[in-house]
């Protein structure tokens, strides 16, 4: 199949150019939310970078559509309307934000484009209303057993974390960091320090690294911290647990599914947290087992086949979606969907016409999904 998706979650894309498809990822001159194609990742040539406007529409066989805005901005350019008469299908890679557990998803009131949820805690939580659901748990290519455990800190990798605070669990840092000095890795770092009030010895802010370099950085550190309050799964959570760390993580949304008490220790007791931190610190024996357990239970559960064989399930059930006869082609609705204005332009926001699905026309939600997809987006 050739599928159509944007470059939103490099760590989530990482794992899902690795299937049997061309990957088709639309690229702009300056990037951006728009426009990151493959964004100098290592990923098989299968992942193609392609300028959306001189796409053949026609030769697109689905469209995986990750922010509310997608679906309209695909029809604008494509003249093929999500899940109407181009197949396609949403992956909610965040938790639901504002009146939660009410929330409802921006796709909850149409029928034809199916939800795909990362976790199920995504699912339980998100009111996905009359959309159809599915759960794919991630799956992580395999960085291997790097773990050694040399340094007696603590590595952390979240993004923007003075923006987000809370929400990444930034507060607690000041706490942890009394057990245990902190490495933290990720976008976003500059203004820790004073954000925070954790002194130099104690904190050390190591930015953003390439891939590679990032795990066996991380594998040095003696144990894995992941302080986040309301994030669906972090990605690198799954990742220090393939790299065979130990893992302490706060008892919330789907982590408590994620890790075994083995792997290291999880909890909501934040004290319970840091004496498990000084014990793995003075113990690197222990340290070491926890963190092969952790390897264990990541390669059972989080493992790349199982996740590309769960998405090839899904992309073959996607109904061809073909006009009817009183359609007109392609082309021809290419021509009649209204051109954005330029404000809609910047944000991906098309014309509402050609987006309607079943009931219903699929809602965005601003600038607030972007922000939410960016938030998603860490390794």
């Amino acid at each position: 199949m050739r599928i159509l998706l944007w470059h939103v979650h490099g760590s989530w894309t990482d794992a899902f150019v690795r299937g049997g498809h061309e990957y088709l990822l639309p690229v702009l001159p300056g990037g951006g939310a728009w426009g990151l194609g493959r964004a100098g990742r290592d990923w098989p040539a299968s992942a193609r970078e392609v300028v959306l406007a001189e796409l053949d529409a026609g030769s697109i066989d689905a469209v995986v559509l990750q922010r509310p805005e997608e679906a309209a901005e695909a029809a604008r350019i494509l003249g093929r309307r999500p899940g109407v008469d181009l197949p396609a299908v949403y992956v909610e890679h965040n938790t639901p934000k504002g009146d939660v557990p009410f929330t409802v998803h921006p796709l909850g009131e149409q029928r034809d484009i199916p939800i795909v949820h990362v976790t199920h805690f995504n699912e339980l939580f998100w009111d996905s209303g009359r959309a159809p659901t599915k759960v794919i748990e991630h799956g992580i290519a395999d960085p291997g057993y790097l773990y050694t455990g040399e340094v007696p800190e603590l590595g952390v990798v979240v993004n923007e974390p003075v923006r987000r605070g809370r929400v990444t669990g930034t507060d607690l840092l000041p706490r942890f960091a009394t057990a245990a000095p902190l490495q933290v890795f990720g976008m976003g770092g500059g203004g820790l320090a004073e954000a925070t009030g954790i002194p130099s010895p104690r904190l050390t802010v190591r930015g953003d690294l390439k891939t590679a370099e990032l795990h066996r950085e991380l594998a040095r550190c003696r144990a894995y911290l992941h302080p986040l309050r309301w994030t669906s799964l972090g990605l690198a959570l799954l990742e220090a647990m393939h790299l065979g760390m130990p893992v302490l993580a706060l008892a919330a949304t789907e982590a408590a599914r994620a890790v075994p008490p083995d792997a290291g220790c999880i909890s909501t007791d934040v004290e319970e947290l840091r004496r498990c931190a000084r014990l793995l610190v003075n113990d690197p024996e222990e340290a070491r087992r926890r963190g092969k357990a952790a390897r264990e239970a990541a390669l059972e559960r989080y493992g790349l086949e199982r996740f590309l064989a769960d998405w090839d399930e899904v992309l073959a059930d996607l109904a061809p979606a073909r006009p009817g006869p009183s359609e007109p082609a392609p082309s021809e609705r290419a021509r009649s969907v209204q051109a954005p204005s330029a404000e809609e332009s910047r944000l991906g926001r098309g014309s509402s016409e050609g987006v309607a699905s079943g009931d219903a026309a699929l809602k965005g939600s601003g600038s607030d999904a972007l922000s939410a997809a960016r938030e998603g987006n860490t390794h």
